[in-house]
């Protein structure tokens, strides 16, 4: 786990703003797609619903969240046209661990 990447991931209020809404998706999106389309990947939120919920355009909104992705944050699926994100739980356990311990 490379920290020094998450926290620049973490180091934009934005940023932190999408993984709080993914944190509770159901309560901060609407979802088009019935939950058995999703695959298995529960909890995912389109990018369009996410751009559309921070107000940013289509890049700068795929660039946020590819860096998220590349930190571990988070966690991407294709289905269909659509790419979903949602949170990566596991490396958010990891983080708390280490703030916990080393920091």
């Amino acid at each position: 786990m490379n920290y020094i990447l998450i926290f620049k991931a973490l180091a934009n209020e934005t940023r932190l703003q999408m993984l709080a809404w993914l944190k509770e998706p159901d309560m901060h999106f609407v979802c088009d797609i019935q939950p058995s389309q999703l695959e298995g990947f529960q909890g995912g939120v389109c990018v369009g619903k996410i751009q559309e919920k921070a107000g940013l355009s289509q890049s700068t909104t795929s660039q946020y969240l590819s860096m998220l992705q590349q930190a571990g944050l988070l966690e991407a699926k294709r289905i269909g046209q659509w790419t979903f994100y949602r949170r990566n739980e596991e490396t958010f356990r990891q983080l708390a661990k280490y703030i916990g311990e080393e920091i």
